[in-house]
Formats: C-alpha cells, structure tokens, sequence
C-alpha cells in the first residue's frame, strides 16, 4: 500500500513538474517574442534616425520641379498672347516643351525623381496640348478633328497613370508586360518617343502659324502644305509621320488600360 501511495504522489509530483516546465517555457517564448520585438524596434528607430530626413519644402524646390513651374508660368503667358502675337507664342510654347525633356534629365542627373514631378509634368504636357487644340478647334474647320483629339489624348494618358496605380506599378511608362510592339517600343526608346511628341507639337504649332483666318479648311492647309519638295512641306510630312504613330499609340494605350481595368474587376470578384 505504501508503494502504490509513493507512486502515485511521485506521478502526480511528475506532472505538476511537467506543467510547470511547460508554463515556464511558454513565458520563456513570450518574453523571448517580446525581446525581439523590442530589438526589432530600436533597430529600426536608429536606422530611421541614420537615414537623412527629407523636408516637404525639399522636394517642392527639387531643379526638375522648379523647371515644371517655370513650364506652366511660361504656357500661361503664351496663351495670353497667342492671337495678338503668334510667333512670340510658338517660340514660348516649343521653349516650354523643351523644359519637358530638360526637367527628365535634371531629375536622373541630380537624383531628383520625385511623385510630384511625374505627375506635375504629366499635368502640364497634358493641359498645354490640350490649350492648343482648342485654339486650333476654333480657327480650323471641321473643329470636331482637334476636339476628338483632346479627347484621345486625355482619356488615354488618364486611364494608363490609372491601371498602373492598380497594377502597382511605379510609372505609367512601364509597359514591359505589354504583347504590342509599338507600346513597347513608343514607351521603351527614348528617341522614339521623343520624335513622335516633338513631331506631334511642331505640327500643331505649324498649323497654327499658317491659320491666317478663323474658317480655315484643314484638310486644303494640309493638302497645300505637304506639296512639292520644300524644306517645309518635308518638315510637314515629317511632322506628319510621328502625328499619326502617336495617336495610333493613344488608341492602343486607351485599350490596353482600359483591358487592365476590366481584368482588376475580374479578379476582385
């Protein structure tokens, strides 16, 4: 009888040591989650400490932003004057579009990229085209041409900075998924696509220069312009090409985005 007792009081004593090693182990691991995660957190406070704090002034006075407001302040002035002094506003506007290209390469050359400067160079890109193809609408006939072509232009730049927000992608220009070699190539080569927006500008300025009344036929402006071999009917053609490539490439990029849309839809569901 005694042997049985001192077994059974040794099995229990057994036990009560067993959960008192598992408590003791699961305050061991919580003290030891705690301990890492406090070690997690001064970690990462000196690393946040270490790292040199930007300023939102900063990034407001970055040169490639500063170069956008010099943009728009010069587009405003342009558009002020544009019928009371024609050449003064073809010269401010191309000046303006060459300040797109210049804020680029400031922005890479000086580590200044920056999500104000995209969109802020998107916005003006978009309004000053935009600005002159309602100028054009009204000095050229059918002005129904300039009209669907502000159109284009807004509803396809809108919609592809829109499905790459919801593809998480960080520009609007990352198109490398794209099965269109045209996208790929207008969004993947900088000359390319520099030649077709230089293009696509020249003519629209062009045209805006040989509007010598408000009821002009665009189509006999056109016509007339592109004849013979003259430095100038070359520079229409030209300008002419990259125009059309352009807006071919509006049209995909308008059906490519709004494809990415659709497939987000799908997926959500």
């Amino acid at each position: 009888m005694q042997k049985a007792e001192t077994s059974t009081e040794e099995k229990e004593s057994r036990e009560k040591n067993k959960k008192k090693k598992q408590k003791g182990g699961c305050f061991t691991q919580v003290k030891e989650r705690k301990r890492k995660k406090a070690v997690t957190k001064i970690v990462s406070s000196m690393a946040d400490k270490s790292r040199p704090q930007t300023s939102k002034l900063t990034i407001y006075l970055y040169i490639p932003n500063i170069i956008g407001y010099i943009r728009i302040l010069t587009n405003c002035f342009a558009f002020a004057i544009c019928f009371s002094n024609k050449q003064l506003f073809c010269l401010l506007y191309f000046l303006s579009f060459v300040c797109d290209g210049i804020d680029g390469w400031c922005a890479r050359k000086f580590n200044q990229v920056s999500t104000l400067g995209a969109v802020l160079d998107m916005v003006t890109d978009r309004i000053s085209t935009a600005c002159l193809l309602v100028i054009l609408s009204q000095v050229y006939w059918p002005s129904l041409v300039f009209v669907s072509l502000l159109a284009l232009d807004i509803a396809s730049h809108w919609l592809q900075m829109y499905s790459s927000f919801l593809l998480g992608k960080g520009s609007h220009k990352d198109v490398k998924d794209s099965t269109n070699w045209l996208f790929k190539a207008y969004y993947g080569n900088r000359m390319f696509m520099a030649f077709c927006c230089l293009a696509c500008e020249v003519l629209y300025i062009t045209l805006f220069l040989l509007a010598e009344n408000k009821t002009e036929n665009l189509v006999d402006v056109v016509m007339t312009s592109t004849r013979g071999e003259s430095p100038h009917s070359i520079l229409i053609g030209l300008s002419l090409l990259g125009w059309m490539i352009k807006q071919v490439v509006n049209v995909i990029q308008l059906k490519t985005a709004a494809d990415a849309c659709v497939l987000h839809d799908i997926y959500k569901k």
